[in-house]
């Protein structure tokens, strides 16, 4: 039987036979495709030509595909596997080794995307669960701590940053942040009782402050100079040992204490106007311990107080001066005490806060960045010294509002 084809020799893919049957050749021989009675048989092999660069379009479309990042690999490979398992039946005649070949090449390099997709998932799912493994470490440090109001601060920024880190399964997401809110219960609760504690003992102390200002008032209208004078002292060491209320409380509180004094010892210096005299000379043994406390450097604080303290005793055992002077005077020395206690309440709270563990841990993470900065500008790492750049400037800056 010879094949029938109008140009003699025929097309190195396929062949129609004297019979119309169209047959396309392989690398494993002859394979009936179709028939063709239409035409002649150049026509026929035309029309399966045709199909056949169909077919080859589809491939070149999945090939095309592969190049973009956003498509999933899965559905190609997909399509790659349905055109591959109709090529031993397809109506085509063409080179169908190297449509197979072409498609064998599309599904291997499918589950290479695929694996690479899958190798880059797990490194995000890693990276996001270190990130946010640490900030349940660091919320789980900061529900023990007792720096209320930069840790409630950071409380409120980590949920912010571990919503923003991404997502893993729901499973790791819901345990990690289950951590991270027993941490933030635990803070709010040791807050509230610390907050409550405080409070009570506020309380407590304007309640003795009261007290005390309504025994001040007893003696208001007393004549044992001596002796009333004497009792002022001891319910001052009182108020001093009382403790402080509120702020607004307290200076309230001291205010009218402080007038209620003033009552006495004005009726005080009234009776006694006999020893003017004698009071003006207190008056000016007064100026010069207000001279010597004027000159006490507030910068050495411990050796001032304990200078002042014996600068105001010796203060009270000169006694009275002039009334038109003591309010002045003791106004006066009241203030350098007031500047004295204020610089070493401060210099308190400079070390105070030197020594936080708050302040310690962010020291120790600068220095700790700082390291990590300089070997990744050693070896040149790019996005590296970018990220650790960026890192170590929130923490210094953290750093400094912490120390201011």
């Amino acid at each position: 039987m010879s094949d029938r084809s109008e140009s003699g020799d025929a097309p190195a893919w396929g062949r129609v036979a004297e019979d119309g049957t169209v047959y396309v050749r392989t690398a494993d021989g002859e394979r009936a495709v179709g028939s063709w009675r239409a035409g002649s048989p150049n026509e026929g092999l035309a029309h399966f030509q045709r199909r056949y660069d169909d077919l080859c379009a589809e491939v070149e479309l999945l090939e095309r595909r592969l190049t973009l990042s956003a498509v999933d690999p899965a559905g190609i490979s997909g399509s790659a596997r349905r055109l591959l398992d109709t090529l031993d039946t397809a109506a085509v005649v063409g080179d169908v080794d190297a449509v197979r070949g072409r498609l064998d090449a599309v599904i291997a390099a499918t589950q290479e995307r695929r694996t690479a997709l899958a190798a880059e998932r797990a490194e995000r799912s890693a990276r996001i669960a270190a990130a946010k493994e640490e900030l349940v470490a660091e919320a789980e440090r900061l529900g023990r701590s007792s720096e209320w109001k930069s840790a409630g601060e950071r409380f409120r920024a980590i949920a912010e940053e571990f919503r923003a880190a991404g997502s893993l399964d729901k499973r790791t997401d819901s345990a990690l942040w289950r951590r991270v809110t027993a941490a933030r219960e635990e803070f709010t609760r040791r807050r509230t009782a610390h907050f409550a504690a405080l409070d009570t003992q506020r309380a407590r102390s304007r309640e003795r402050k009261e007290a005390i200002i309504a025994e001040a008032r007893t003696l208001i209208d007393s004549t044992d100079w001596a002796g009333t004078t004497t009792r002022y002292r001891a319910l001052l060491a009182d108020w001093k040992a009382a403790g402080r209320a509120a702020k607004d409380v307290d200076d309230a509180l001291w205010t009218e204490f402080r007038e209620v004094q003033d009552v006495f010892f004005s009726r005080r210096n009234e009776a006694n106007a006999e020893r003017d005299a004698e009071l003006r000379e207190n008056q000016v043994r007064k100026e010069a311990l207000l001279a010597e406390a004027t000159a006490l450097d507030p910068a050495d604080t411990d050796r001032s107080l304990r200078r002042l303290r014996e600068l105001q005793d010796r203060w009270d055992d000169i006694g009275r001066v002039p009334r038109e002077s003591a309010a002045s005077l003791e106004r006066q020395m009241a203030a350098i005490g007031d500047k004295l206690r204020d610089a070493a309440d401060e210099r308190w709270a400079q070390r105070s806060v030197s020594s936080s563990p708050f302040v310690i841990r962010l020291r120790e993470s600068v220095a700790k960045l700082e390291e990590k900065l300089a070997r990744a500008q050693a070896a040149g790492r790019t996005k590296e010294i970018a990220e650790t750049e960026a890192a170590l400037a929130t923490q210094r800056a953290w750093l400094a509002q912490a120390e201011n």
